[in-house]
């Protein structure tokens, strides 16, 4: 399976860990929402540049925003 996803403005805490929202589909159109703990980008790896495009993040969906923390396990 490949998914594909955008980062979004909203980071929630999960298990007190901040998650940032990740919203996409799979490759046969089935609509995502991921929770983002940790993103590793090898040293030396154009690291600097994975920082800036980060920082462009869409506004989460209306799905998003409505998901109740606690029904995620």
């Amino acid at each position: 399976m490949v998914i594909t996803i955008q980062n979004t403005e909203k980071v929630v805490t999960l298990d007190g860990v901040p998650a940032r929202i990740w919203e996409g589909t799979t490759d046969s159109g089935i609509e995502v929402i991921c929770f983002i703990t940790r993103v590793l980008v090898p040293e030396n790896d154009r690291q600097d540049e994975f920082l800036r495009e980060l920082q462009q993040c869409e506004k989460p969906s209306i799905a998003a925003e409505a998901i109740s923390l606690h029904l995620i396990l």
